[in-house]
């Protein structure tokens, strides 16, 4: 039953030990809230709901934290540009990226903090770095003095005399240009705020270094993110915290990216996929199967054909469900437990994809006692099934889904209506032997979108991929 995890610290799997027993601290980096969620944004979201999903399940208290970045350049820059309120255009992303992870199935986390909520925190952190010798003030603005930290870079694996970060825009009175701001000196027309060392705004950095101490204390289990925060975010996080005396963080979690021709999706490079859109097009469960199947640490090259492909396979799935639903003549709950080789490849560093593999096997065994018209034994493989399905919040039957698997419930019954006239066609010519006639009328509704599936009640229908 033990969880073994990668930990980016050092580099290898490691058996997971919680601080407290039977309970699990995590912080996740979440959003940026400068613009609108792209799918990228939000798989990071989905591979930490799967992870907590998975704590859940062998028992854990989850305590699961995810962040919301209200301030920072990008959005001052963007208020600047569009001559909004900055606090508006954070408010507006944000909303725009809860709307995301509540479409995708995400749990809502235990607490989601905003940075602009935690200044007395980062204030009370810079001043006790500055008393311990960590951190100091220069023409009002706040450094993090990174020699003074041995074990600066260890994270990332780097050498701090190979270091080259960029200059930062009007900072000054750095001691060293490798030394990162804590808090930025007010200029004019930014949104500022009091501290001892004069008005200004919260670094990056410091934000997220402040509110994990605020809510999971001196020390937690899991400190999350995409592999893009090792450096410079999560290693200054940690310079931060361990100088300030915190334990912080015991284990060290990065999801790898979407990717679109080979790069990073990204905002700034302009070939983001944006969740609100994709919705339109795509079923979000099908979604979450694309988003959330792959390794967490397996990069995903974003791509239509990959979609659909994602789409076939979880219409198998489904079809599975329905029809022992159909079978069972009513609502099959899902097991107490998975099965074991299900188990034995979450435990290993969150093995998503062979426990899929575990799924399909069952669906497949399901599919065969169907065909065997053995009841007991479909149903016990649809109860197995739906277990593993809630473990990855892909259970076609759970309320979260409720009315989004028909994709379009109110045209449902007239679809039914039309398929059942010319399925009664096809049976006519069946019964009359006329082969020709059944088998194209068959090829005319699979060209159409349809699945038309033999059974010992006759033929059903479903909607194929697309």
């Amino acid at each position: 039953m033990t969880i073994r995890l990668y930990d980016t610290s050092t580099r290898q799997i490691r058996d997971f030990t919680p601080l407290t027993a039977g309970c699990v601290s995590i912080y996740l980096c979440g959003a940026t809230v400068q613009a609108a969620p792209h799918i990228g944004h939000i798989r990071s979201g989905l591979n930490f709901d799967i992870l907590r999903r998975w704590f859940e399940h062998r028992g854990y208290d989850v305590t699961f934290i995810r962040n919301v970045t209200d301030i920072d350049d990008k959005i001052i820059a963007k208020s600047r540009d569009q001559g909004r309120p900055w606090w508006a255009i954070g408010y507006e992303n944000e909303r725009a990226f809860n709307d995301g992870y509540q479409a995708l199935g995400c749990l809502p986390p235990t607490y989601e903090p905003r940075a602009t909520g935690h200044v007395p925190e980062m204030i009370e952190m810079m001043r006790g770095l500055i008393e311990r010798g960590h951190a100091y003030e220069a023409d009002g603005s706040v450094y993090f003095d990174v020699r003074s930290y041995p074990d600066y870079l260890q994270l990332s694996n780097q050498d701090i005399d190979d270091l080259r970060q960029p200059a930062e825009e009007g900072i000054t009175g750095k001691r060293d240009p490798r030394d990162f701001a804590m808090w930025k000196a007010t200029k004019p027309g930014e949104p500022d705020w009091e501290t001892p060392w004069g008005r200004g705004r919260p670094g990056w950095h410091l934000e997220c270094s402040a509110m994990a101490h605020k809510y999971l204390g001196p020390a937690f289990d899991i400190h999350g993110g995409g592999l893009d925060l090792i450096f410079p975010h999560h290693e200054n996080e940690i310079a931060q915290a361990k100088a300030y005396g915190d334990d912080f963080a015991q284990y060290w979690v990065h999801n790898a990216w979407v990717t679109m021709s080979g790069e990073k999706m990204s905002k700034s490079l302009g070939n983001s996929v944006l969740v609100s859109e994709m919705v339109k097009v795509w079923r979000p469960i099908v979604l979450r199967y694309y988003l959330g199947t792959p390794h967490y640490r397996s990069m995903i090259e974003y791509s239509e054909e990959a979609l659909r492909e994602a789409e076939s396979a979880f219409a198998r799935i489904e079809g599975f469900v329905q029809r022992v639903v159909e079978k069972a003549g009513g609502v099959v709950e899902p097991a107490a437990e998975v099965p074991p080789a299900f188990a034995e490849a979450m435990d290993d560093d969150l093995g998503v994809p062979q426990a899929l593999a575990v799924i399909h096997t069952t669906v497949r065994q399901g599919n065969s006692a169907l065909a065997a018209d053995d009841k007991e034994a479909a149903v016990a493989r649809l109860a197995e099934v739906r277990a593993m399905l809630g473990v990855l919040g892909l259970d076609p039957l759970d309320p979260q889904w409720a009315g989004e698997t028909d994709r379009g419930e109110d045209l449902h019954g007239v679809v039914d209506t039309l398929v059942r006239m010319v399925l009664d066609q096809r049976e006519a010519a069946r019964g009359r032997k006329d082969w020709g006639t059944a088998d194209a009328i068959r090829d005319q509704l699979n060209q159409s979108g349809l699945v038309i599936e033999d059974g010992p009640q006759g033929p059903r229908w479903t909607l194929g991929p697309r």
